[in-house]
């Protein structure tokens, strides 16, 4: 594995050709807003993106666990973790989110906040263009969007919050399979690239026991947030 540093904000952190991230990761680390009381569980964590911006936005909660199948990714999280001094405050968890025993290693029913940036698409025609560890990054191969939801609401105390961000064609999947598993859709947010544009993705949050009641906030602009994040840079 071919890996490199890139700099977060100050931070350090490992990624690799299969293993990456994208402005999605960013919008939704802002949308979950985590206080520092909170326990948080980033499931589909990849590299330990989200946790890892927490930190660097200065939205530390208490602690943030972070759920990954693959071995590489987890590799690289665990690094990350370690370079950046955050042991006590970030606990990368090895573990297939499928599986109720592995899931385990993250306390059931104690979270605050489960924050999730999942597979998008069903399994179909054009993983052939992508490495392994890419499709499964992106597609449904190891999980797919209703485990997800379950492994969520297992995980989330009563009262608790789901976040999740995810292309609006599944929309009403992830909102009948909320409510299946005990999590009501709360707040809906679009994003755009720019203000003209259609929304491409939308961000979620579902609260486990909550009332009936949806509140469509206005859409996130892409181009504004990258601005506001990285200034000159952008």
């Amino acid at each position: 594995m071919e890996k490199e540093k890139f700099d977060l904000f100050g931070y350090d952190i490992f990624v690799s050709e299969d293993h990456r991230f994208g402005t999605d990761a960013v919008l939704l680390a802002r949308f979950a807003n985590p206080s520092p009381k909170d326990r948080v569980c980033d499931l589909c964590t990849g590299c330990g993106i989200i946790p890892m911006l927490f930190t660097a936005l200065k939205k530390q909660p208490l602690i943030t666990y972070g759920v990954e199948i693959q071995q590489e990714a987890y590799d690289l999280f665990s690094e990350t973790v370690e370079l950046n001094g955050l042991g006590e405050k970030i606990l990368p968890v090895k573990g297939d989110l499928t599986k109720d025993e592995e899931l385990l290693r993250v306390p059931r029913e104690k979270m605050d906040i489960v924050t999730v940036n999942p597979p998008y698409f069903k399994v179909k025609a054009g993983l052939e263009r992508l490495s392994q560890q890419q499709a499964i990054a992106r597609h449904e191969l190891m999980c797919n969007l209703e485990q997800v939801i379950r492994a969520a609401s297992l995980l989330l105390k009563y009262g608790g919050s789901l976040k999740i961000c995810h292309i609006p064609e599944r929309l009403t999947d992830i909102m009948c399979l909320m409510r299946k598993y005990g999590i009501e859709p709360k707040i809906l947010q679009p994003a755009c690239h720019k203000a003209s544009d259609k929304p491409y993705l939308v961000l979620l949050s579902g609260r486990k026991g909550g009332k009936p009641g949806l509140s469509i906030e206005k859409p996130v602009i892409v181009e504004e947030v990258n601005k506001e994040l990285f200034g000159d840079r952008y």
